[in-house]
């Protein structure tokens, strides 16, 4: 057994009560996507290094434990010098679990905590002097028949600070002590003693180096370190001598409770690892590019980007169209209106689009079809797949709920965004330039068709009024087919310019839209799945400084 290291030249470790910090920290802020058992268990070890480092002192408690007939209580009471523990050919013969105490420490705190009623005192002088603060429990057998002591061996096994584990030549290859106890242990390496007990009861020649290197090899493969076993005969005094002085080595050196508590720390860190990803994924854009596609068809986009430039068109028309046939712009239904955006100034009715959404909560664009909501759908499910397909199974079922919020409050959020965005710009400064121009050309074509109609009634009356010409073309008539033929011909240029400036302020809009739609999934939808990533790697490195005392 060895201690655990404070090598000079390497970082410094985190305290062991930082290390149970974290492991705490770990299961508030993540116990429900862990192993239920492996956070009950690492919930037990966070109470055990809290409580057990409260009571302090300089006491090692070490730990007698084996199976039925190994020759527990025996080995305990030659190592105390005196019987103090029962011993009977019946099985199983210890009931409860009986200390010996060595030094005089106030010792009654650590017992009352390990919960050992039976106490002996034997004090630090003597043949056995060299065991000051040394606390010996004999515990009941591990696979005992009766259940009750087995689960006394098991209460106080959590709580010692080294395990001393006792066989014999019959029982070193049994299951259940190697399954159940050393492979669990397999970070405890450092606490722990391995005894070969009743040697003299072996007659073959070498039996004992047989059997002792074969139980070396089970323990190895059992992950619980490489150990050198201690022969003992608790009757013939074989090897006492050399366990009495690995424990005293062990309780001089004033560190196996905290190399017990940093082993369950480990454990525990490491079990709860096993519930989480080796790196914590990152959102994918083609994934992110789907999903806001998906969105922008929700939201209904193309009908808002349509009607945008269906009303900077009509717009355009009724202040720069032929002034003949304007009014004709002003008789078709407002696009933005119709859907109530853009010009939020009340109607006849004295109702304002604004007074209408805050009674329905929402704007008069279509409602999503059962085809964009499915999209969204799948969408969402897409993105929650793609980010937790190499997350535990609990992890990616987080990011998967994280990434489909309930489809109305998306819905809603899609709508609020579009009606947050502003639709129309300022007039352009050419409009109201060729508005006027209109009008002085129909005003020149009103004033050539009023010249010519006098002069018809004039011609009519029979009287001779000659009117002034440009060249062949009488003035009146040149007014008339001037007036109309530019007015015609700017109104067609007119309603080229609005096509591209419709064109223009439709993607203008359609920016400010796909934001106003990004920050509605980022709200809804990736920033709760950015969480449940927060979480899992604010996780992952907690278990990590847990379980290695790394900071």
């Amino acid at each position: 057994m060895t201690a655990p290291a404070r090598r000079r030249g390497r970082r410094p470790e985190l305290a062991l009560t930082e290390r149970a910090e974290r492991l705490g920290s770990v299961l508030e802020l993540s116990g429900n996507e862990l192993e239920p058992a492996a956070v009950q268990s690492a919930r037990a070890v966070v109470d055990r290094v809290g409580q057990r480092w409260a009571i302090g002192g300089g006491r090692t408690v070490v730990a007698l434990a084996g199976a039925t007939g190994s020759g527990k209580s025996s080995l305990f009471n030659a190592l105390v010098g005196e019987d103090v523990s029962t011993i009977s050919p019946r099985r199983p013969t210890t009931a409860e679990a009986t200390a010996a105490v060595w030094g005089e420490e106030d010792d009654a705190e650590l017992l009352d905590w390990l919960g050992v009623g039976r106490r002996h005192h034997v004090g630090a002088a003597g043949e056995h002097g060299g065991l000051d603060g040394l606390v010996l429990v004999d515990l009941p057998d591990v696979d005992s028949r009766e259940l009750r002591h087995r689960v006394e061996a098991d209460r106080i096994l959590e709580r010692a600070d080294v395990f001393v584990w006792v066989t014999d030549p019959q029982k070193y290859a049994d299951a259940r002590l190697h399954e159940d106890y050393l492979r669990p242990l397999r970070h405890h390496d450092a606490v722990m003693l391995v005894v070969l007990n009743q040697v003299d009861r072996v007659r073959e020649q070498g039996g004992v180096e047989q059997i002792t290197a074969d139980l070396r090899r089970l323990v190895q493969a059992d992950g619980a370190g490489e150990h050198d076993v201690i022969g003992t005969s608790a009757r013939m005094g074989t090897g006492l001598g050399e366990l009495r002085q690995r424990i005293g080595a062990v309780v001089g050196a004033r560190n196996a409770t905290e190399a017990r508590l940093e082993a369950d720390l480990r454990a525990a860190a490491e079990e709860l690892a096993r519930g989480v990803a080796e790196r914590t994924p990152a959102l994918g854009q083609e994934t992110d590019r789907r999903l806001h596609a998906a969105l922008r068809v929700s939201a209904g986009v193309p009908v808002v980007l349509d009607a945008v430039d269906a009303d900077h068109r009509r717009r355009a028309h009724a202040r720069t169209g032929w002034p003949f046939t304007r009014w004709v712009a002003g008789l078709g239904a407002d696009p933005l209106r119709r859907l109530r955006l853009g010009d939020d100034r009340a109607g006849s009715s004295g109702i304002a689009p604004s007074d209408v959404r805050a009674v329905l909560g929402r704007s008069s664009l279509p409602s999503p079809t059962p085809a964009a909501r499915a999209n969204v759908q799948l969408a969402t499910r897409q993105l929650g797949e793609d980010v937790g397909e190499h997350l535990p199974t609990p992890w990616a079922e987080s990011v998967l709920d994280a990434a489909s919020p309930e489809q109305d409050t998306v819905s809603d959020a899609l709508d609020q965004a579009v009606v947050g965005v502003p639709l129309r710009t300022r007039t352009p400064a050419w409009w109201p330039v060729l508005g006027v121009l209109q009008l002085l050309l129909a005003t020149t074509a009103v004033v050539g068709l009023g010249w010519l109609t006098a002069l018809a009634v004039l011609g009519w009356m029979q009287l001779s009024v000659e009117a002034p010409s440009l060249g062949p073309v009488p003035v009146p008539l040149a007014l008339l087919v001037g007036g109309l033929l530019a007015g015609v011909l700017i109104a067609a240029l007119g309603r080229v310019a609005a096509r591209v400036g419709g064109r223009r302020r439709r993607a203008q809009v359609g920016r400010e839209l796909d934001r106003a739609i990004e920050a509605v999934s980022a709200e809804h939808i990736r920033r709760p799945v950015a969480a449940v990533l927060e979480r899992h790697e604010a996780t992952r490195v907690m278990l990590q400084q847990a379980g290695s005392g790394a900071p």
